[in-house]
């Protein structure tokens, strides 16, 4: 069953539809169809869980042996009351797409 669930953010509310069924869902009260559930906390601070894991990413594909000129990150963000935002899965594994990118032109050593 999906609810609506509001994060305060510092451009405003933001409401994300979650799935009521995840571990960690607290139904205050009651509410009728389409009522938001208010979730404690910041819109960025849900959002940093998922922020340090890019990081440590880019971190690990921008070392010495690769040097791409180019990283492209892709993961989906699920978010939950209990845990904030975390990486989606897609079946039973987390998702994470990591591209990356040199020019054709581009030497070693330039």
């Amino acid at each position: 069953m999906s609810e609506l669930m509001r994060w305060d953010s510092d451009e405003g509310p933001v409401v994300v539809e979650v799935d009521s069924r995840d571990p960690g869902f607290r139904s205050v009260a009651r509410r009728g169809e389409g009522e938001v559930h208010d979730v404690e906390g910041r819109f960025e601070s849900a959002l940093n869980n998922v922020r340090g894991a890019a990081v440590s990413a880019l971190r690990t594909f921008r070392d010495e042996a690769l040097h791409p000129d180019e990283i492209t990150l892709e993961f989906g963000v699920k978010l939950s009351a209990a845990a904030g935002a975390v990486i989606a899965k897609t079946t039973a594994e987390g998702h994470l797409i990591v591209k990356l990118t040199w020019s054709q032109g581009a030497s070693q050593g330039e």
